[in-house]
């Protein structure tokens, strides 16, 4: 699969025939992923949507490093990711803070990791407290002590630390309302335009998938496959009333007819079926959604 017209531009992803399966305790394999092929352009914005259980979120993880393919290969800006990369930011359905450190030592994380000194950390970390509108009094705060919402916020200032030039997304709004939700959706937006990052995000909500990304690609029932690669004809900057154009509403209409197609094809698995596939695959049955 080829992209056109795809500009000069870092954080290019390329999945090629990628396929991936957790072994099981009877000495088998589960599959979760079936030549997945898939080019996201440098800068640009998609979502994955699909039924639980079909490898969204594996496949992210595949993408950041966690994982390493059983065949084909994925490559950042043309070279194979064979393990995690600060080039990569990954942000969880849940915050996953630290609980013994403040929500600016939690954003800080990763610098220290990378070796920063104490004063180039305070500035990074200050500028993103700023750029992701935290109140500056709760920078000393700990994870019990902030909302959801503030919670979900140092969490992707966390993953923007080290300007990676991907950001991967596994429903990180999911948890909260849904006018709070449409809020971070605008501000990720926002934030997307400042840092032209490229953006692969999880959901299952079509409305938020159209709003945010450039193109919905859909996945089929487990093993995932791509069953359909969606435009967004929607012009840029995008607010709320977009959802009620013409381009959103024939966009709708083919990610569920996507999705109905897809689920026509192949049975979803059970839910049994998928989350205690074994102990040896156990500790990542999470991944499997």
């Amino acid at each position: 699969m080829t992209e056109t017209a795809a500009p000069a531009h870092t954080g290019g992803i390329r999945l090629e025939d990628l396929s991936f399966a957790f072994a099981t305790r009877d000495g088998g394999a589960l599959p979760v992923l079936d030549g997945i092929e898939l080019v996201i352009r440098g800068g640009g914005i998609i979502a994955l949507i699909g039924p639980n259980g079909c490898g969204k979120s594996t496949l992210l993880r595949v993408i950041a490093g966690l994982l390493v393919p059983g065949t084909g290969t994925a490559l950042l800006d043309g070279s194979p990711i064979t393990g995690p990369d600060p080039r990569i930011g990954l942000v969880f359905q849940e915050p996953r803070l630290l609980p013994w450190r403040s929500a600016a030592d939690n954003i800080a994380y990763p610098l220290d990791l990378a070796g920063w000194s104490p004063e180039r950390r305070a500035t990074r970390v200050a500028t993103l407290v700023d750029l992701f509108g935290l109140d500056p009094a709760v920078a000393g705060s700990r994870p019990s002590e902030l909302s959801g919402g503030t919670a979900q916020r140092v969490a992707l200032a966390r993953a923007l630390a080290l300007e990676p030039a991907v950001l991967l997304l596994d429903e990180p709004f999911s948890a909260l309302d849904a006018l709070t939700r449409e809020r971070f959706d605008l501000e990720l937006l926002r934030l997307w335009d400042r840092a032209a990052t490229t953006i692969v995000m999880v959901t299952h909500s079509i409305p938020e998938a159209i709003l945010v990304a450039d193109r919905v690609v859909v996945l089929s029932p487990r093993p995932g496959r791509v069953v359909a690669d969606i435009p967004i004809a929607l012009p840029r900057p995008r607010t709320i009333a977009d959802l009620d154009e013409p381009a959103a509403t024939r966009a709708a209409r083919e990610v569920r007819a996507a999705l109905g197609d897809a689920a026509a094809s192949g049975s979803e698995p059970g839910r049994d079926e998928v989350t205690d596939p074994g102990p040896v695959a156990g500790d990542a049955a999470e991944l499997v959604s």
